[in-house]
């Protein structure tokens, strides 16, 4: 090779470099591992990083356990870990459990990035988050009680005990319960868990309907949740007497929206996806380290901010009603 031709390589490597952002995209490899491989929200959020995928190169790999546990989540991490993956980007279903897989990985020079679901702040180093914990908790919050007026019994009916992000939204609506004069008509009557499962939501929503004949509403945290609780009190001519709201695909709640039985608070999943990617991207390739403060280009989403402990919100949410359900793609 002539110098003038080694010099254009440079010139023309640059170039590509600068067109998207990031450099050595085929020596990225991210592996993402969701919650539930069955999933329909996670599928969705893979879409959008298919998309950065072919935007900024790279590849992509998707594992995923048959049961939403953390403990399942391990030998997914462990593989990707003895796959040389560049970044593993883990919705975790549990805090605790996964980090010390994690924090292998990490050690082994492994970038780790959660997205949706966060674990332990030690056992990653960005966190996706699709909007703000206590903004969703309000949100779901607010839904309910515009829909039952602010007064009477209501439930939770959650994914798992575990599941970190769940437990912080409720968290959050009890201290806003606590704290806000407008909830204190409301009387939370109990949180149950749907276990990730159709059947069991189904089951679990209508064993709250006969345990406190005065519910007049369900807060259902969970995409598989809510619709499946839907189809289970309709079916049983409660729905519309029990109201419902929480976080589910607007699609598969359209016709309940449009009823006026149930509302919902939701975001672009495959923006989540899309967005994860190019944060992993950006850290594996040191455009970021997970410092508050830093930013990065995530293509058609713009500039991101990284906030405190790492997070980075795609956001906002909002609450699907009868008048913007249509603009919901899923």
């Amino acid at each position: 090779m002539t110098i003038h031709s080694y010099i254009l390589g440079i010139i023309a490597a640059a170039c590509v470099a600068g067109a998207t952002g990031f450099a050595a995209g085929a020596d990225l490899t991210i592996g993402f591992i969701p919650k539930l491989d069955t999933d329909p929200y996670f599928k969705a959020s893979g879409e959008g990083a298919a998309e950065a995928q072919k935007e900024i190169g790279g590849k992509s790999i998707s594992v995923a356990p048959s049961t939403a546990t953390g403990e399942a989540q391990i030998p997914f991490i462990n593989n990707l870990v003895s796959q040389r993956v560049t970044v593993i980007a883990i919705s975790a279903s549990d805090t605790n459990s996964v980090v010390p897989a994690l924090r292998r990985a990490l050690a082994q020079k492994i970038h780790v990035v959660t997205f949706d679901s966060d674990c332990a702040k030690n056992g990653r180093e960005l966190f996706i988050n699709q909007a703000t914990q206590s903004s969703l908790a309000e949100m779901m919050l607010d839904s309910l009680g515009a829909m039952i007026g602010y007064e009477g019994e209501f439930a939770i009916l959650s994914s798992t005990p575990t599941a970190t992000n769940q437990n912080q939204w409720i968290d959050a609506m009890k201290k806003r319960m606590a704290t806000d004069p407008k909830f204190t008509k409301l009387k939370l009557d109990q949180v149950a868990y749907g276990q990730e499962s159709a059947q069991v939501n189904q089951q679990q929503a209508l064993a709250l309907a006969e345990a406190f004949p005065k519910l007049k509403g369900i807060i259902i945290p969970a995409g598989i949740g809510l619709p499946a609780a839907a189809r289970a009190l309709e079916q049983a001519g409660l729905l519309g007497k029990i109201k419902l709201t929480g976080l589910a695909p607007a699609t598969l709640m359209k016709k309940y929206i449009l009823a006026g039985q149930a509302q919902d608070i939701w975001w672009n999943v495959k923006d989540l996806g899309y967005l994860t990617y190019y944060a992993a991207a950006a850290l594996a390739t040191g455009k970021i380290t997970g410092k508050k403060g830093e930013t990065f280009t995530a293509g058609r989403l713009g500039e991101r901010t990284i906030g405190d402990d790492g997070e980075v919100i795609l956001g906002p949410a909002v609450i699907v009603t009868p008048e913007n359900v249509n603009s919901f793609a899923f």
